[in-house]
């Protein structure tokens, strides 16, 4: 048995096989016996494949976002998180995300004993890509219809954070913040305590001595006052998220990066 810890380092994918920005986690790579192959690959908003068959075949799952499919003859379909694809051996086809968001997806396939690998042909014309806006429009609508009418008034509570009895907070200083692909904003300390809400995107956070977490659309942080904060670092499709600074009377917030 093998534990491959989260979160894993992406490798950009190659621009021979795909029009825009992807990188690609390897899960499982086969050993022994096995010829299975296991990749988390995700897509920058507007990326895709281009037109591609496997000997064997593929399936893919959507682990987050909505991805767009096509096979060859066929229409686009709109594929939302938690579906799977069967993509049939030497069936041409293309996918990828949406244009307006990012999208993730693990792909399984089994690799030919003779080495044999997945086969490229021409890109995806934006006229094809186009195609998907009806398909992904049409999934969204089947989805809400099949849901549940949304309660009127729901509360969540998404982090509940004791503070230290001696802070003195007179106000809070509220800033959205964008970090442009792949920028690590590198080791640094906050003078004052900061919670923090991720709009758009994905970072790595991490505080110093502590395990790294993926942060995504929705999910919240806290940085203490003084603490190390070893990683902050946006992933393929940058990040924008709201950060809310606890200040003393005439404090303002002081971001220090500090020297290993």
């Amino acid at each position: 048995m093998q534990i491959s810890r989260a979160p894993r380092t992406g490798v950009p994918a190659s621009s021979e096989w795909i029009t825009g920005g992807a990188d690609i986690e390897e899960l499982a790579t086969p050993a022994g016996p096995s010829r299975t192959q296991v990749d988390s690959v995700r897509f920058a908003p507007g990326a895709r494949t281009h037109w591609h068959r496997h000997p064997l075949g593929q399936v893919l799952v959507v682990t987050d976002g909505t991805a767009l499919v096509q096979r060859r003859g066929g229409g686009v379909e709109a594929v939302q998180t938690g579906d799977s694809v069967r993509i049939e051996a030497g069936e041409w086809h293309w996918h990828g995300a949406t244009p307006d968001a990012a999208m993730t997806h693990l792909a399984v396939e089994e690799l030919p004993e003779d080495g044999r690998i997945a086969e490229f042909g021409d890109t995806v014309t934006n006229a094809e890509y186009g195609a998907g806006r009806e398909a992904e429009s049409e999934a969204q609508a089947e989805s809400g219809a099949q849901s549940e009418p949304a309660p009127p008034l729901s509360r969540v509570v998404v982090m509940d954070q004791k503070l230290p009895e001696a802070l003195a907070t007179q106000r809070v200083e509220i800033r959205r913040i964008t970090i442009a692909p792949g920028y690590a904003a590198g080791l640094h300390v906050h003078n004052g305590p900061v919670f923090g809400s991720i709009e758009t995107g994905s970072a790595v956070y991490q505080i110093e001595g502590e395990s790294a977490v993926v942060l995504r659309p929705g999910d919240v942080f806290h940085e203490p006052e003084g603490v190390r904060i070893a990683r902050f670092d946006a992933q393929q499709d940058g990040v924008t998220f709201l950060g809310y600074f606890l200040l003393a009377d005439g404090l303002d917030a002081e971001l220090v990066f500090v020297e290993d």
